[in-house]
């Protein structure tokens, strides 16, 4: 623990694992935390900058290149962690911040200028690179963690294909291939499907499959739960980075079935299925395979040997160590 030093930790929003770096952070140092949009934001950069030894952004962003701008006027060492959208650039859903010119110059700037890149798949670093432009000698590959004592199985598993999807527009309901997974419930009509987190608004715009769920966001607690019910966990992402609701369910022994892109696979491994998005037919034939699976489930023993929040934290520690013997 070195309370001494002062790392500025930024973020333009909240979410679990941006709260478990936080936390990693705050156990050891002594945390400015600022986590807000809007141009008061930038002034708040100013102000704190001057006594902080690092500054620690999540995403990048306008916001992080700014930081990254002010840290080098400052001497400050950066630290900035990729997640997935940052490095996103789909034109026919416009999705991704590259698809704005003058954008995409600053996010430049700031993954190009950063002291040390962590992505959290080797997908984004490949992604980095060839939108940023560069060799990418500044970018590492560092997973999220995941706290297998939070996330555990329950007692009894129920025949359900669970997905959990942050879906606040349309644009998110195609990334996360919400329309893939109602073509596949509709061609399963005897399996349910529960899916969480789809806003009431944007649900009421789509004609669900009658044997699924949908509910909006819900607390931990209760995710909690329904990953301990679900026997599937269906990833049906046409994007994605690492997804952190597939490693959560499979910590709780969920059996995964998951699209071939981003770390989806990578994360997967031979502990379920993978298959290709957007055909149904491979998708029905996986989750019936999943639904029927009788072997022992070793998807929980999978994250915690390859994604456990105490190999972050020690890999998050060592980062920072490295750039304060720079000082």
């Amino acid at each position: 623990m070195n309370k001494k030093v002062n790392i500025l930790f930024t973020a333009t929003f909240s979410t679990s694992f941006i709260q478990e770096d936080l936390k990693i952070l705050n156990s050891q140092f002594t945390v400015t935390t600022i986590i807000s949009s809007g141009i008061k934001t930038f002034f708040s950069y100013v102000s704190a900058i001057r006594s902080v030894d690092i500054t620690f952004s999540w995403f990048a962003s306008v916001y992080s290149s700014v930081l990254i701008f002010l840290s080098k006027v400052f001497k400050k060492k950066t630290i900035l962690i990729l997640g997935g959208v940052d490095v996103a650039k789909i034109p026919e859903q416009n999705y991704g911040i590259w698809n704005s010119w003058w954008k995409s110059i600053i996010v430049r700037y700031g993954i190009q200028n950063a002291d040390i890149v962590l992505a959290v798949d080797e997908s984004l670093k490949i992604d980095a690179i060839r939108l940023a432009q560069y060799d990418g000698n500044n970018i590492h590959v560092l997973p999220t963690g995941y706290d297998s004592d939070r996330w555990k199985p329950g007692n009894q598993k129920e025949n359900i294909v669970l997905t959990i999807a942050n879906c606040d527009n349309m644009t998110r309901v195609k990334i996360k291939g919400i329309d893939f997974l109602m073509d596949v419930a509709t061609a399963m009509p005897n399996t349910s499907f529960v899916l969480v987190g789809i806003k009431n608004e944007i649900a009421s715009t789509l004609e669900f499959p009658i044997t699924m769920k949908h509910y909006e966001s819900v607390e931990q607690s209760e995710l909690l739960a329904w990953y301990q019910r679900a026997k599937v966990f269906f990833q049906p992402s046409m994007r994605e980075g690492l997804p952190n609701t597939l490693c959560e369910a499979m910590l709780c022994d969920c059996f995964p079935v998951g699209t071939n892109v981003g770390g989806i696979a990578k994360v997967i491994g031979d502990s379920g299925l993978v298959i290709q998005y957007a055909d149904v037919i491979g998708a029905t034939k996986a989750l019936h395979q999943a639904l029927n699976h009788t072997d022992e489930i070793t998807s929980r023993e999978r994250i915690i040997q390859n994604y456990s929040i105490t190999a972050r934290e020690k890999s998050l520690l060592s980062y920072i160590s490295s750039l304060l013997n720079e000082k």
